[in-house]
């Protein structure tokens, strides 16, 4: 029986504390009982520790902030997509480790392999389907 009564009384702390502006994880730290004990009591009560037009707020700046970060990276992937493009109109230079010495070779090409073309290009179609269907 004596569970019951410091239950009961823990409750009516809940309460007070709850009038007093006090959050829902702050509660239950003071309490020393669980935030899911806390948020039954106060739904008990018909109580909220969130105004909806609080949480509709966030949930808007949330969306706006995702969408700039979006709009960030499909820059980003589109001025990398560019430099890549680019440098397929530059000299090219391969290089290369190897050898019983491992000596250092490279050669340099008028333009970019084909391995190094399609890469590019890839790169470019990835950063051109973030830009249109990202943002």
């Amino acid at each position: 029986m004596a569970a019951r009564g410091t239950f009961d009384k823990k409750r009516a702390q809940a309460r007070k504390l709850f009038d007093k502006g006090m959050s829902c994880r702050a509660m239950a730290a003071k309490l020393n009982v669980s935030t899911s004990t806390v948020s039954r009591w106060a739904k008990d009560e018909g109580l909220s520790f969130v105004a909806r037009a609080q949480t509709s707020t966030a949930t808007v700046v949330r969306e706006f902030d995702m969408t700039a970060a979006r709009v960030r990276l499909a820059e980003k992937l589109t001025r990398n997509a560019d430099k890549s493009l680019d440098s397929l109109n530059a000299p090219f230079v391969v290089y290369s480790f190897g050898g019983k010495d491992n000596d250092y070779n490279d050669h340099t090409f008028d333009e970019a392999p084909l391995s190094a073309r399609r890469e590019a290009q890839t790169i470019g179609a990835i950063a051109f389907r973030q830009a249109i269907e990202g943002s």
